[in-house]
């Protein structure tokens, strides 16, 4: 496993949702806050706008598409003008928005202009939600570029037919292309970020070759016996260099990093099959149950046992 592909499939709890949706003029709809949540809408066919109280509106055309990694509330509507409805579910309500049930519809309006829109939305489980997703900006926007980015179109394109047209399979397809789309997202953004040098953080992390060499080795091996100068051998740079360098783009040391990274994995292990702990721990780094169920409720608050009975 590479880190951005452990990024999407370490946090995510249940099916994802999506929605084929015509919104017909005048529309406007305002998207309750939904903790827990990553979404994105996509525009299809005709444009729409963004609305805030903090900034001025922002168009989205058709190709474009819009990123919240933190369920953050959002209003759209076909003009800067237009009245808005509430949201689409109460604010404290722990389910995805309805208008993110997976379905094929028309919303609002009386006739006028249609806006097409692909939506999808995943549960998060806040316990193992990557560092990636949090240090991500609440709204992404990017820009439809039919001459770039052919694979986050094509794989827009693949999940709107198989809403459009529902057949034989759809149901298992719809969640396969929806992690596919959410990891070109991914992609594209972390690309569009500044390289190394300019900035901290994930995405500078994922654009330097040397701490990514060793978060690889990590997400690759997480039960491998790693020390900081055997990560830095992976880096390729002397163990003082890389955890320094290592520290200051991830925001933790390399061994504080490969002990979440391997609580993380333990949890998604407990949560998602019925293996016994002493199948678990040797998978996750540690030679006896007694040591893995010690280090798991240091990390998580509760005995790995209690911890499954709970998820």
């Amino acid at each position: 496993m590479d880190v951005l592909s452990d990024v999407i499939t370490v946090a995510r709890t249940g099916r994802p949702r999506s929605a084929y949706v015509r919104w017909h003029a005048p529309w406007g709809q305002q998207f309750a806050s939904v903790p827990g949540s990553v979404a994105f809408q996509m525009v299809l066919e005709g444009s729409c706008w963004i609305l805030s109280q903090h900034s001025a509106p922002v168009r989205l055309g058709a190709g474009d598409v819009l990123f919240l990694p933190h369920g953050s509330g959002h209003t759209l509507a076909d003009g800067p003008a237009t009245a808005v409805t509430a949201p689409a579910c109460p604010p404290d309500d722990p389910e995805l928005p309805e208008s993110y049930a997976t379905d094929t519809v028309d919303r609002f309006g009386q006739g006028g202009p249609a806006t097409v829109m692909l939506c999808g939305a995943y549960q998060i489980d806040p316990s193992r939600t990557h560092p990636l997703l949090l240090t991500l900006p609440d709204l992404i926007h990017l820009r439809a570029d039919p001459s770039r980015h052919h694979e986050l179109n094509a794989a827009v394109e693949l999940l709107a037919s198989e809403m459009r047209h529902p057949r034989p399979g759809t149901s298992a397809t719809v969640p396969a292309l929806l992690d596919t789309l959410l990891m070109y997202i991914l992609r594209r953004w972390l690309a569009e970020q500044p390289g190394r040098g300019s900035t901290t953080g994930w995405a500078a992390a994922l654009n330097d070759p040397a701490v990514t060499a060793a978060l690889h080795a990590v997400h690759r091996d997480p039960a491998a016996p790693w020390t900081v100068a055997e990560l830095a051998a992976e880096a390729g740079l002397s163990r003082a260099a890389f955890a320094r360098r290592f520290s200051s783009l991830i925001g933790r040391p390399p061994l504080g990093y490969l002990t979440w990274w391997r609580m993380t994995t333990a949890a998604r292990l407990l949560r998602e099959t019925g293996a016994p702990l002493r199948s678990i721990a040797p998978q996750v780094g540690y030679t006896s149950e007694f040591a893995f169920a010690t280090a798991f409720k240091r990390t998580h608050g509760v005995a790995p046992g209690a911890y499954r009975r709970m998820s």
